[in-house]
């Protein structure tokens, strides 16, 4: 069997799109504070958070752990507490996106133009909001951004957060693609598992706030994308599901 051709690239959005972690922790802390909770989220704390991924289920953790008896007569209230906690946050940070506060990160536009022109479908698999994604992209891409991509899956349409992969699981069955016509892009250890499940070789671009994951299982961890073309991801691609193959045939 001939190895696999690279038909597809699948980026994850915070933290491998853009650097937007910090943006994330500052406006929850608006939240926090517009709501009068004595609440803050320091970069040590939220560098802990991201283990839980999605905004929703970090705010339920840290009320869990902040009030760990809360009784099943309190859980409605605290539902609606984070939902308004998440609906100003979410405003603060589609602003600060509108106003320039954050670009893509180097050289994923380039790489973008690059899999266009020769043919490779992009895609995105990620557990933020649609919204968030819209603000971020429109931002940097315009407003025809959509058509960019063939396949997009996100936290609306996938309710089991990575480190499960059931976001990459709906985009290869959107894309009718194998995963080893596919090349996965993130900068996480939950990113990276959920990639590598759903059967996926993995580039990642950590960030401050993730360079501390284990990193062992990625096809390469790279600072950024910045020079990186497609050819050479191409040739990575190859050599991994050609290692892959031989690795069958040994077993």
């Amino acid at each position: 069997m001939s190895d696999p051709k690279l038909q597809a690239l699948i980026f994850d959005v915070d933290g491998t799109l853009a650097d937007t972690e910090d943006l994330h922790r500052e406006s929850f802390n608006h939240a926090f504070s517009e709501l009068g909770l004595d609440w803050h989220w320091d970069s040590a704390l939220y560098t802990d958070l991201l283990d839980i991924s999605g905004g929703w289920g970090r705010l339920q953790h840290y009320w869990q752990q902040r009030k760990p008896d809360v009784r099943a007569i309190d859980a409605h209230a605290m539902q609606h507490t984070i939902t308004r906690i998440h609906e100003l946050k979410s405003a603060r940070y589609e602003a600060a996106i509108q106003d320039g506060a954050v670009g893509l990160r180097p050289g994923v536009l380039e790489l973008f133009d690059e899999a266009a022109t020769a043919g490779v479908q992009l895609a995105i698999a990620t557990t933020t909001s649609p919204v968030n994604i819209a603000a971020l992209l429109r931002r940097a891409m315009g407003p025809g951004w959509r058509h960019s991509f063939v396949a997009i899956g996100d936290g609306s349409s996938a309710p089991l957060k990575k480190p499960h992969p059931m976001v990459y699981q709906q985009i290869l069955q959107l894309m009718s693609l194998d995963p080893s016509a596919c090349l996965a892009f993130e900068d996480s250890g939950n990113g990276l598992k959920a990639a590598t499940l759903a059967g996926l070789a993995t580039v990642i671009t950590p960030t401050p706030y993730t360079r501390q994951h284990d990193f062992s299982r990625a096809l390469q961890v790279l600072p950024d994308l910045g020079g990186i073309r497609l050819a050479q991801l191409a040739q990575w691609h190859q050599a991994h599901w050609a290692g892959e193959r031989l690795l069958a045939v040994e077993i």
